[in-house]
């Protein structure tokens, strides 16, 4: 059995390191764009200094996603399911799907998970399944083991 408590606390611990990477990714690129203005400057200088800004721009982007999952993983239902929905989790073949948020595969309670957003194209072929059930997806029929 799969305690789906530890699991969401996982998802949440995983995705807030990830909060924290991309924080003190964006910061790094933030100060690299900030030009001391008492010297001249040259134009390699100016150059890095836009491009560090263009970046730390695009990581900032990347942050404000990783709360936006944060916010989703706290507010998911991860309550028992019996049909594919968000908050279930899907075994299949060898895999363990989460339903909510999509992450890189990790591992809890000894085994490996991926999570999933009810954006992906496999969703949309597991949605509404239960236990037992087969669906279709790329051209193969995924028996679906367990629903959680």
């Amino acid at each position: 059995m799969i305690d789906k408590n530890h699991l969401r606390d996982t998802m949440l611990a995983l995705t807030e390191a990830e909060l924290a990477q991309a924080h003190k990714t964006y910061e790094r690129f933030l100060s690299a764009a900030r030009l001391d203005r008492s010297e001249p400057i040259e134009s390699d200088e100016q150059s890095q200094a836009e491009a560090a800004a263009d970046l730390a721009e695009a990581l900032d982007d990347r942050e404000h996603e990783t709360e936006a999952k944060i916010a989703a993983l706290t507010a998911l239902d991860f309550g028992p399911k019996d049909k594919v929905e968000p908050g279930a989790v899907v075994h299949f073949g060898e895999r363990f799907l989460v339903i909510g948020v999509s992450t890189a595969e990790f591992e809890c309670q000894g085994r490996k998970f991926i999570g999933i957003s009810p954006a992906a194209p496999i969703y949309e072929a597991l949605e509404g399944k239960a236990q037992g059930d087969d669906c279709a997806f790329r051209g193969r029929t995924l028996h679906l083991h367990e629903v959680f």
